[in-house]
């Protein structure tokens, strides 16, 4: 996949690498701003409190 997106890209090795760079800087402000906000709402959140207890015996 990443040789592939390594030859698809136009220009010298610089500019490719920059070009990857921001594409994964996009990729991460899509799952952030989108995917991962939408997923959330299907999840149900867990309880994962810890009740606390009197030390010693009871």
């Amino acid at each position: 996949m990443y040789a592939t997106l390594w030859r698809i890209l136009p220009g010298a090795p610089l500019a490719k690498a920059i070009q990857c760079v921001l594409l994964l800087l996009a990729v991460v402000v899509l799952l952030f701003a989108w995917v991962f906000p939408a997923v959330a709402q299907l999840v149900a959140p867990q309880n994962a409190t810890v009740a606390t207890t009197p030390a010693g015996p009871p």
